[in-house]
């Protein structure tokens, strides 16, 4: 019996033993009940651009960047509002994103060339553009994108502001230049 009461008495004592230890823990800690309804952390749906599986109309671009870009809240991209009239060469072309300050802001990029793909309209020509687009200074050539040709590295893929027309260029020649923020880019040599 003495046994038993022995270990029934060590019991109680670190049973009281992690109480002392836990309490305060539980005390610095708070409750567990929330204090209130959760704040704000998310974006209203205006501030969030919408999926690349969705089809915007006549609202699809806002100027931004004190009207110097252009959102496309079908990509989320945002794209020079009105790109320079030089040609350069592909590595120019690069170079020249990587530098570029408009609106503001660098951060720029030569766009990927499903990234131009995504901004063209096949439906519409000279520009091929969807209506109502804000873009000024276009040139109804070839412009290049950062996306070299997979079979051959000194081509890359050019898009089409004319005829929507995807093609692969000479990294060599000059063409038009147009950056854009947001995405990826990638630009292998």
């Amino acid at each position: 019996m003495k046994k038993r009461s022995k270990s029934i008495l060590r019991g109680g004592i670190f049973a009281v033993i992690a109480v002392l230890l836990i309490l305060p823990v539980m005390v610095i800690a708070g409750s567990l009940e929330p204090s209130g309804p959760p704040a704000p952390t998310m974006k209203t749906l205006d501030q969030i651009p919408p999926a690349w599986s969705q089809k915007l109309g006549a609202d699809r671009f806002v100027l931004v960047l004190d009207n110097a870009a252009v959102l496309d809240k079908e990509t989320g991209l945002v794209w020079e509002k009105a790109p320079l009239l030089a040609t350069r060469t592909w590595t120019q072309a690069v170079s020249h994103c990587f530098q570029r300050y408009v609106g503001g802001r660098k951060g720029w990029h030569l766009p990927t060339v499903e990234q131009f793909a995504s901004l063209v309209d096949p439906t519409q020509s000279y520009p091929s553009l969807p209506s109502g687009h804000p873009f000024t200074n276009l040139q109804m050539a070839y412009y290049w994108s950062s996306t070299t040709a997979a079979d051959n590295p000194g081509y890359a893929w050019n898009v089409g502001i004319g005829d929507a027309g995807v093609i692969i260029g000479d990294k060599v020649y000059g063409g038009y230049v147009w950056c854009v923020r947001g995405g990826q880019s990638h630009d292998a040599y």
